[in-house]
């Protein structure tokens, strides 16, 4: 389990020490959104086995976001046993381009194949979050933001994973918005931090709530 963020706030009298925060995931861009919003937080990817999960779903477009939230879920439920009292957030996204479904690419061939797939075409991020402590769920979100890919060359495609290298791999879709994949796209449509892995707006709503972030 690894501490990242500021440094431990200072409770004065009479205040509650707000819970703890665990992302149940091994994402650094997840990470990275919560960092620099200011949280501390501890990581403790969850480990749990996707596809037998996703087995359930496949093959049914429109229950992407059912899988999602199903996996997102099954994370922090398997995280939060490790770490009693805690704040436990889970999240998951899963690519859908028509009737088919993205995963991580397992290297840059794949991650080519990925893209010449996705060009020219829309596709949507069913990207879920939830948190759970001792058990319970106690919220939950989702968001289905959708992405125009434009016609981009063979030539681009070959510059692009040269220039971004084995960082794609930890993408579905094989593209990092915040950074050279941006020259993918056409159009985006909906929350670009769910792009990102997390729709953070709702869960900072719900953090506040909790006295983790200032209201």
């Amino acid at each position: 389990m690894v501490l990242a963020g500021p440094a431990e706030q200072v409770i004065m009298p009479g205040e509650i020490a707000p819970e703890r925060l665990v992302l149940a995931s091994g994402s650094t861009s997840r990470a990275g959104l919560l960092r620099a919003a200011g949280l501390r937080f501890a990581v403790d990817p969850a480990g749990i086995d996707e596809e037998a999960i996703k087995i359930r779903y496949r093959g049914i477009p429109a229950a992407a976001a059912d899988c999602a939230a199903a996996l997102a879920e099954a994370k922090a439920q398997a995280v939060c046993q490790r770490h009693p009292g805690a704040l436990v957030l889970g999240a998951d996204q899963i690519l859908v381009a028509g009737e088919r479904w993205y995963d991580k690419p397992a290297d840059l061939a794949c991650a080519r194949d990925q893209l010449r797939r996705l060009r020219g075409r829309v596709h949507r991020l069913a990207t879920a979050a939830c948190i759970v402590a001792d058990g319970t769920c106690l919220w939950h979100a989702l968001s289905e933001p959708r992405l125009t890919m434009r016609a981009f060359s063979e030539t681009f495609v070959e510059s692009y994973l040269a220039a971004e290298g084995e960082a794609v791999l930890g993408s579905v879709g094989s593209y990092r918005l915040e950074a050279r994949g941006a020259q993918l796209f056409s159009r985006v449509e909906g929350d670009y931090f769910a792009i990102l892995g997390l729709p953070l707006f709702e869960l900072f709503d719900f953090l506040r709530r909790r006295g983790i972030l200032a209201d």
